[in-house]
């Protein structure tokens, strides 16, 4: 797996490609601008990149543009992008074009070097990762008489893992409950939002997040 990263903080920057590398990862360039990131790309494509959100000259949002741009270059080109605080509206924004291959998590999950790794692996791999406090915001969010309320305690633990890009099994086994179970909340959570029990992969994690947005 080759990854490109994007991140102006130059002691982040060497330490997630050092990171990566210790994982057997390549890093193709480790660049600290969305101008830089976009000519790398070009010139050395790789199999997905990690950018930050905010980057040179105005610390907004040049990352997440880069991001869209280079998956508009390249559609479903993978994409993890990080941010140092729960910006929801940007995860709507990457996730509008309703592809996989996307992920959006908080700096701090880097330090957790595991789940980092695995949450990049499964975007390189067309999946679709969500930081968990961005789903716990936008849940927290919803309306009185929004249908997310009346899902149970473990329906929304359930729903959680499904938007960070958990499959039934990962679910179980995190739950440490069975794959019988998991299916039934699943079912359940479905039925409760008025959502397609069809929809698999990043497709039903997406038309979750649809709802929650709505």
């Amino acid at each position: 797996m080759r990854i490109l990263i994007a991140e102006d903080d130059a002691l982040l920057r060497e330490g997630l490609a050092l990171l990566l590398r210790s994982v057997g990862i390549e890093v193709t360039a480790a660049v600290d601008d969305a101008e830089k990131f976009l000519k790398s790309f070009e010139q050395d494509p790789p199999d997905g990149a990690v950018l930050d959100v905010r980057m040179p000259p105005t610390f907004t949002n040049e990352g997440l543009k880069a991001a869209i741009e280079a998956r508009c270059r390249r559609p479903g080109f993978p994409v993890l992008v990080l941010s140092a605080y729960v910006e929801d509206r940007y995860a709507s924004e990457l996730l509008s074009g309703g592809a996989g291959g996307v992920g959006y998590l908080l700096k701090e999950r880097v330090g957790k070097v595991e789940e980092f790794v695995d949450a990049l692996r499964r975007v390189v791999e067309g999946g679709t990762v969500m930081d968990p406090e961005v789903i716990s915001q936008l849940m927290s969010r919803r309306r009185a008489d929004d249908p997310v309320r009346t899902l149970t305690p473990r329906e929304s633990e359930v729903l959680g893992l499904m938007a960070e890009g958990l499959g039934n099994g990962d679910i179980a086994r995190r739950l440490v409950v069975s794959d019988t179970a998991v299916s039934k909340h699943i079912g359940n959570i479905f039925a409760k939002l008025g959502l397609s029990a069809s929809d698999s992969g990043h497709r039903r994690v997406l038309a979750v997040l649809a709802h929650l947005r709505s």
